[in-house]
């Protein structure tokens, strides 16, 4: 049985060959491959979601061939390979986890985070921003979170998590303002403030708010599948039936929803 080092040679052989022999290998670029990294990490994520270890494992090696692809443009190209890529990694895992490999006291996970941003501001000596770490083109709720989770490493924060509800009720009340007034800028600009902070309060009770969403998203088309089979079995359309009607239809999915969970 081979071992990790040498099956990880093999795939680096392997990417050497088909960039040499393959026609559609060879002429692939970072730019290229990007919508398909892209793509192979929603993929991934879907997986996880779905709980599905097998694919999580397949998904991954999708993703690391990806990152061996990346590698070896950048070998040809004489800016790097997978070696400086995994040495850059090794060395910033060691210097970003001074509680293991030096002699930095940390009582909890929350400390460790906070170190981490705060190395990540020495690193860059200063020169720039604690947000400029979240990339521009993430989605707008992931780079919420990650803008409140950067702010909170460097103390940014409220005292105690409870206070933010009171914040949560200022901006619907705002909201509520702006509707009543019929201002359609200021209801956009309302909603996002209300969106951000009712991120924020994820974020403060531990919740995940891409994968809270995701959780309703996925109930949501579970009964709305529900409600169309039992719509088409009845010989219905439900562009023809009352919104009472398709109520009732909603509430049974909703228990075998329940049931099928247990």
């Amino acid at each position: 049985m081979q071992s990790k080092k040498d099956t990880f040679q093999r795939l680096l052989e392997i990417m050497d060959i088909l960039r040499e022999k393959c026609p559609w290998d060879n002429v692939q670029t970072n730019e290229t491959l990007r919508t398909l990294t892209i793509e192979e990490t929603y993929e991934l994520a879907d997986a996880i979601l779905e709980g599905n270890d097998e694919a999580i494992g397949k998904e991954l090696g999708d993703l690391l061939l990806h990152i061996v692809f990346y590698a070896k443009i950048g070998e040809e190209k004489g800016a790097f390979n997978i070696e400086t890529v995994m040495q850059n990694l090794i060395d910033k895992l060691i210097y970003r986890h001074p509680h293991i490999f030096s002699d930095t006291k940390v009582e909890n996970a929350k400390e460790v985070e906070e170190n981490w941003e705060q190395l990540k501001l020495k690193e860059k000596n200063g020169n720039k921003s604690v947000l400029s770490g979240v990339p521009d083109s993430l989605p707008a709720m992931i780079k919420a979170n990650r803008i409140q989770d950067k702010a909170r490493g460097v103390g940014f924060d409220w005292e105690e998590r409870s206070q933010v509800w009171d914040k949560l009720q200022e901006e619907f009340s705002e909201l509520k303002a702006e509707v009543e007034k019929g201002n359609q800028d200021g209801i956009e600009d309302e909603f996002g403030d209300l969106f951000f902070s009712l991120i924020n309060t994820a974020r403060l009770y531990g919740i995940n708010p891409e994968n809270a969403l995701e959780r309703t998203n996925r109930k949501f088309i579970s009964r709305f599948n529900y409600l169309e089979k039992e719509t088409i079995t009845k010989g219905r359309d439900l562009k023809e039936m009352s919104l009472a009607e398709m109520d009732e239809i909603w509430e049974k999915a909703k228990k075998a929803q329940k049931k099928n969970a247990q």
